[in-house]
């Protein structure tokens, strides 16, 4: 591996290291923010919108869901920019 490819590999995991970090942060924004509701703020997250379904309940689904999605970025923007990105490296260093 020359020094222009050892370059292009540090490019490749600084990118996929700052869209974990984001996505990282975003989840725990998410988690921790439904956390200090439900720690704080109980008779918002207590109050009904119909029978047997709170807002607690609705913003707990969300998470999940929040969950999933930003589970879905991620794999999304690996198997589009990443993999490719890594495939091309490796083709241009057994050239």
């Amino acid at each position: 591996m020359n020094t222009e490819q050892y370059q292009q590999l540090e490019h490749i995991a600084q990118r996929r290291s700052i869209v974990a970090a984001v996505l990282t942060a975003a989840m725990m924004t998410v988690y921790f923010g439904f956390i200090l509701l439900v720690a704080f703020w109980r008779d918002f997250m207590s109050t009904l919108l119909t029978t047997g379904l709170s807002i607690g309940i609705v913003l707990g689904a969300l998470v999940i869901i929040l969950a999933w999605l930003f589970t879905y970025v991620y794999v999304r923007w690996a198997n589009t920019r990443y993999d490719t990105a890594l495939a091309r490296l490796q083709d241009s260093s057994t050239k």
